[in-house]
């Protein structure tokens, strides 16, 4: 015969109780995430496709997360673009009037300034920290103030026609530049600050590269616009020069051909910023469409990761209970075993 004493029975009791407990929390785990608290203890060989399935769906959740942002930046160029286009064309309005003899000089050259601040203002937007038509230099400020203090596109601009004509533009002698000599001096002297390297050595900081970002595992597209776009370096060069010589001693031919040179300029910019603006509304649609195919595939990662280690919330609640109760059973029969003694007994 064995021996048994309660000893031996209280410490069965007790590794049993400590099984269940162990049990019941792998199983409270389950009932709350829904899904296997041991993941390579249960699927075993599969654990390997599981950890690949995860892998990719947390990648993907990923760039669909950056395609938000990528589309909120574009979205905040597209508005800025829509004002610029929308500016100049009320500037190429006024200055169409002004060569047609219909406004005063006051009128144009306060339109100009405005034009001026407006594009220098709204190119140096900024969306979550970054500038946005910086190109790649997005902690840079891209455009320099002209009307700012110590401004070097103004000093530039000053210096250029000091040596192009030999004296100052505050001179009594500029009113004696003709027509002809006004365009020389804008195409031999002004058209480099602006449409050549005059833009980048005073104008600009930014890059002519673009940010190229993922928008899907296997795609990448460009996701921002550049102040460096000639349509915006053309708007510039009309609302800078008006904005600039017309508050000078310039003579009439001058004016006219100063006027005739800026209305020929801010047509040709309307006309760049529109297709500036549409390159822009097809990296949205790209980044729209991208986000959609990533989402229809998220969705069958997630269903398939999901039927691979998801549990029944029944099932589990069942586990749950049942180890409940026979966890306070193994409670009750420890107490009733621990009153178990040989003096009671004999008593």
């Amino acid at each position: 015969m064995t021996s048994v004493s309660t000893a031996a029975l209280s410490q069965s009791l007790r590794y049993s109780l400590l099984r269940a407990q162990s049990d019941l929390m792998k199983a409270q785990k389950e009932l709350q995430t829904g899904v296997l608290a041991d993941t390579g203890l249960a699927l075993g060989a599969r654990t390997a496709q599981t950890v690949s399935f995860t892998r990719d769906f947390e990648r993907m959740q990923g760039i669909v997360d950056s395609n938000t942002l990528i589309s909120s930046r574009l979205k905040s160029s597209q508005d800025s673009l829509t004002q610029i286009h929308e500016a100049a064309q009320s500037f190429l309005s006024t200055l169409t009037t002004s060569s047609s003899g219909d406004a005063v000089g006051d009128v144009t050259r306060s339109a100009a300034k405005i034009m001026l601040e407006q594009l220098t203002s709204v190119l140096n937007t900024s969306f979550n920290g970054e500038h946005i038509f910086a190109g790649t230099n997005t902690d840079v400020t891209p455009i320099d103030d002209f009307s700012a203090p110590g401004s070097p596109a103004k000093a530039a601009f000053d210096a250029a026609f000091q040596a192009h004509f030999g004296f100052a533009k505050t001179d009594a002698a500029a009113a004696s530049i003709t027509a002809a000599q006004m365009d020389a001096f804008l195409t031999a002297a002004v058209e480099p600050q602006f449409l050549g390297v005059g833009w980048i050595a005073n104008w600009s900081s930014a890059t002519d590269q673009r940010i190229v970002s993922r928008v899907t595992l296997t795609d990448t597209t460009e996701t921002s616009v550049s102040a460096n776009d000639p349509g915006l370096r053309k708007l510039a060069m009309a609302a800078a020069t008006i904005s600039d010589l017309f508050d000078s001693e310039i003579g009439a031919g001058a004016r006219q051909a100063l006027l005739e040179k800026a209305v020929s300029l801010v047509g040709e910019a309307v006309g760049n910023i529109a297709d500036l603006q549409a390159t822009t509304g097809i990296l949205q649609k790209r980044v729209s469409d991208a986000s959609d195919r990533l989402e229809v595939q998220i969705d069958l990662f997630e269903r398939q990761i999901g039927d691979m280690t998801g549990v029944d919330p029944y099932e589990a609640k069942t586990r749950v209970d049942a180890l409940l109760g026979q966890i306070e059973a193994s409670y009750a029969l420890t107490a009733r075993l621990q009153q178990l003694s040989i003096l009671r007994f004999i008593s």
